[in-house]
C-alpha cells in the first residue's frame, strides 16, 4: 500500500474536536491535520440527520 501525502481531516460541530486534533498530533506528529469547527451552526445534536449531512457537504466546499 502506498502512503498518501493527503492530510487527515477532522470535522466538528463546535470546538470539542480540538482535543481530538491534540491526540492525533501526539500520536502521529508527522501527519498533516486539517481541522474545521462549524461554530456558526452549533449544536448539531438537535438537528436531523438530513440537516447534518447537508451542513457537512456545505462545509466541504
Amino acid at each position: 500500500m502506498s502512503r498518501s501525502n493527503s492530510p487527515i481531516g477532522i470535522f466538528d460541530s463546535g470546538i470539542g474536536g480540538l482535543t481530538v486534533v491534540k491526540q492525533f498530533l501526539a500520536c502521529l506528529p508527522e501527519e498533516k491535520i486539517v481541522y474545521f469547527g462549524d461554530t456558526a451552526r452549533v449544536p448539531y445534536g438537535s438537528k436531523s440527520k438530513a440537516t447534518v449531512i447537508k451542513f457537512a457537504l456545505q462545509n466541504l466546499r
